[in-house]
């Protein structure tokens, strides 16, 4: 059963938290993130490029694991979740 409070947001329906968790960033835009974030950090070795591929972004991804802190991390789970969506 429903909780009275819930019962204003039907499953399916639009909101933030549902747009954030059914459609995914696209690994472009996390890329140019990571650089943007963790450049300096954990990235100083790699070099932005202006049009990345799934794999470019997947070697940032490992750059992210290795040399970054834990956001870092979770970054990286998120480009590589949209470079499997992008496949």
């Amino acid at each position: 059963m429903l909780q009275p409070e819930r019962m204003d947001k039907l499953p399916g329906e639009s909101g933030a938290l549902n747009e954030m968790t059914t459609k995914p960033a696209d690994f472009v835009s996390l890329y140019r993130r990571a650089f943007a974030d963790y450049g300096t950090q954990a990235l100083w070795n790699k070099r932005v490029l202006e049009t990345p591929t799934e794999e470019d972004a997947l070697v940032v991804a490992r750059a992210l694991r290795i040399e970054g802190d834990r956001e870092a991390r979770l970054l990286a789970e998120q480009i590589e979740q949209a470079c499997r969506g992008a496949l």
